[in-house]
């Protein structure tokens, strides 16, 4: 645990540093490596790219066991800290979750506000109290879990409101409040959004970008330059591998 505590403070450190942090969306051991050797110095692990590589669904397609799994291997096949996406914690409560994706080398996790398997977006409050019930479990075991809330206010999929944006900016804040040391409005739809998302939160905004075509809020350049402190991938890296693969396969038909 001594070990695994310093990689999660100096993946908290690295949220800080006033530099973009970008955390290339791993999947497995062999793309964790891959990345690794690329000088990241941390990695992230998207439940939907881990659930494709496990021939599994997203959205609570996989039970807490099998995420773990995909965790575990991948904490043990690099050096660097990793944060892990859990959904919505798969029903589980917030001391287990800390003391399960702990012991499965997380240095992080991401906890979206949407319950898929009861169909529903928790409340403002509902998920800022999970939040801090994630914070104070990690706390209790001396670990700076980087805890990244996320809320999908802004895709309107499950629920829609009358000012997404306002939603979003509200569930972060009361995130924020509770002890998440990052936060992931996803779906931020452009600069300006991007921009005033930026203004209204005091700590590190996370923001999903294509490794070729960037955000639908800016480049790579401008995302930086708007002082984003936090890139991940989502699927999107996957997909872009998985196009290539296809065309380099192709000629071989």
């Amino acid at each position: 645990m001594t070990d695994l505590a310093a990689k999660a403070s100096e993946l908290l450190r690295l949220h800080h540093t006033g530099e973009t942090l970008v955390l290339p969306t791993v999947w497995d051991a062999w793309s964790a490596q891959a990345v690794a050797e690329a000088g990241f110095p941390a990695l992230s692990i998207g439940s939907h790219p881990l659930a494709n590589a496990r021939g599994q669904k997203d959205n609570e397609g996989m039970t807490l066991d099998d995420a773990l799994d995909g965790i575990r291997r991948i904490t043990s096949a690099v050096d660097v800290p990793v944060t892990a996406d859990v959904e919505s914690g798969y029903g589980t409560p917030a001391a287990e979750l800390v003391e399960r994706v702990l012991e499965a080398g997380a240095a992080g996790i991401n906890v979206e506000d949407t319950v898929h398997s009861e169909g529903r977006l928790r409340a403002v409050q509902e998920h800022a109290d999970y939040i801090g019930a994630l914070r104070a479990a990690a706390d209790a075991a001396g670990v700076e879990l980087v805890i990244n809330a996320r809320t999908d206010a802004l895709i309107g999929r499950v629920e829609k409101f009358d000012d997404p944006l306002g939603e979003a900016i509200r569930r972060s804040q009361a995130c924020e409040a509770a002890g998440a040391r990052s936060v992931y409005p996803v779906l931020i739809p452009n600069a300006e959004a991007l921009s005033t998302v930026l203004s209204a939160l005091s700590g590190p905004v996370n923001v999903t970008a294509h490794p070729v075509n960037g955000a639908a809020s800016g480049s790579f350049e401008e995302l930086k330059a708007a002082g984003v402190q936090r890139i991940t991938f989502g699927p999107l890296l996957q997909v872009a591998l998985a196009e290539k693969l296809t065309d380099l396969v192709k000629p071989w038909r």
